[in-house]
This record gives structure tokens, sequence and C-alpha cells, in this order.
């Protein structure tokens, strides 16, 4: 724009309404949004982009879409950006989406996050659960040291669905499912034998099928007797800090009045990721996350 038809516009501003600069207030933050996400899934190509089909390094650039630099790969001949193959490609109103991973730290519904950001609630629903697709993935893969395990329980729901393999439940009910999704030595065993080292000392309840999984894996184990009253072990060892972060998890999961079996692992990654992280966490760190471009949320997530 000319410098003379700037001073132009700047002054038809005084002219306008409140409701048309509360527009133009919402177009121009809009703007710097967009522009912020767009820097960031650029930035998040590390210089380096690859194509995401070949794996070619050899590329040239091939316009833009959506304001995002499109690559042609001179290997396959296929078009992509760098949002290709990722969990966040095709998602529209880039301009809202640090504003919506900001109602997600603060962990509001649907609707509220709908109502925030301006958007419609299926919307709302399918951004939760792209931007969650790779925070419930990235988990642990080994663990070490003095290692603590308890269960803990979910009922299982069919929220959503119109079709229910059983009688409907009105209030209440006995737990029939949780995240290990099942007690058994061989159902636990299956999940958390893969994450111990040998090196491990593994610290339990007494339960049962735990002493069977540490014999199976040959890994020093410390049970704490419960039901004696007994909570330490030679003031080392105990299970204090897992039954803290269960009691954690199942206040934060409270707040949404039932999570559906079938989503229950996007929401176990999401409340991963913002306890982990706690204050430290940011709508910037959220939309990297949710590309699974940051190092250090790996790394955090692997302690």
């Amino acid at each position: 724009m000319k410098t003379m038809d700037f001073k132009v516009w700047m002054k038809s501003i005084d002219r306008m309404s409140r409701s048309q600069r509360d527009k133009l207030r919402e177009q121009l933050e809009g703007k710097v949004g967009a522009d912020t996400v767009v820097t960031l899934i650029e930035q998040s190509l590390n210089g380096e982009p690859a194509c995401p089909y070949c794996m070619s390094a050899k590329l040239y650039r091939w316009g833009k879409v959506c304001e995002l630099q499109r690559y042609r790969c001179r290997q396959c001949n296929r078009t992509f950006n760098a949002l290709t193959n990722t969990p966040l490609a095709r998602l529209r109103h880039k301009d809202k989406w640090l504003n919506y991973e900001q109602t997600m730290i603060q962990g509001l519904s649907l609707r509220k996050s709908a109502n925030s950001c301006g958007i419609a609630k299926n919307t709302s629903f399918k951004w939760r659960h792209r931007f969650l697709r790779m925070p419930e993935i990235q988990q642990s893969n080994q663990m070490s040291g003095i290692v603590e395990a308890d269960e803990t329980y979910f009922l299982e729901s069919f929220k959503g669905q119109r079709h229910l393999p059983r009688p409907s439940r009105k209030r209440g009910g006995k737990a029939a499912n949780c995240i290990l999704h099942g007690t058994s030595a061989e159902q636990i065993g299956s999940v958390l034998t893969p994450l111990l080292n040998m090196d491990v000392i593994l610290c339990t309840d007494g339960m049962p099928a735990y002493k069977q999984i540490a014999k199976h894996a040959r890994i020093v184990h410390r049970p704490v007797n419960i039901s004696a009253g007994q909570r330490v072990i030679n003031n080392i060892y105990h299970i204090q800090n897992v039954n803290a972060y269960d009691s954690r998890l199942k206040q934060w999961i409270a707040k949404f009045h039932g999570v559906a079996t079938r989503y229950l692992g996007s929401y176990l990654g999401w409340h991963r990721m913002i306890d982990r992280l706690g204050r430290n966490i940011t709508p910037t760190f959220c939309s990297l996350s949710a590309l699974g471009k940051t190092r250090q949320f790996q790394q955090l997530i692997a302690t």
C-alpha cells in the first residue's frame, strides 16, 4: 500500500463505529495469529524439507497454498507442504489454532472451547483429537532405576454411540475398564514388561500379578503391604508418586463428565503433556507437539 493511501485508510478509522472497529481488530489479530502459526509450521521443517512420500531431498518450490510454502518432489513428482501427512493436515482457520490450544491447556470442554474461539462444536471436536493424536502415542518406551506401578480404573463408557453392547447405565456402576486394560499378570505384563530395563527396582502394592511379572522379567520387586498399613520400605521404596499422579488424573478427567473409552488414550496423552510441563506449557509448544516436532517433549515423557 502506498503511503498516501495508508494515511487515508488510517483517517477512515476515526469514522468507524465501535462494531466496525471491533471487527477490524479481530481481522488484524487473526492475521497476526495466522502468520505466527505459519511461521511456526515452516520452522518445524528445520530448513531441510524432505518429500513425505519418497523421502527425497531433491525438491523445488511450487507456489503457496493457504499461506504455506508448497514443494514439488523431483523424484516422485508429488507436491506437499509442511503439514502433509501430519495430524494437522487440511485443517482450516490457522489464526485460531493458538487460541484453541490455550483452551486445551485450561482443560475447557468442547463447547466452551468452541465458544471461546468462535468455531462450531463439531470443529472443536475434530481439532481436539487432531491436536492430541501425537501426544497420545508419544510415551516413554524405556524405564530404569526405581519404577512405581499401580492400577487405576475408569468406567467403560460408550458415550456418543447409538448402539450399546449392554443395557444403558443411568447413574453409577462398577468399574469395568482400566488404563492397563485388565488386571491379570498376562494383561499387565504385556504392557509393562517391555518398558522395564533389567536394572529396575519395581515398587508396587501387594497385588499378586506384579510378583509374577517381576519374576518373569527377572527384576527386583519391592511390594508395599498397603493393607497392613505399610507405606514405605527402608525409607526408599513406595508408590506414593504414582498414587499422587492417579489422583491428579482422576480430578482432571472428572471435569469432562465422562470420557468415552474409545477416546481415553487421547485424554491420557493430553493430561500427560500438561502434567509433565506444568506452568511451562504454552500454545506454541502444544502446536509443536501436535506436529511431533519437539525433542523437548519427547525427552520429558521419557523421564
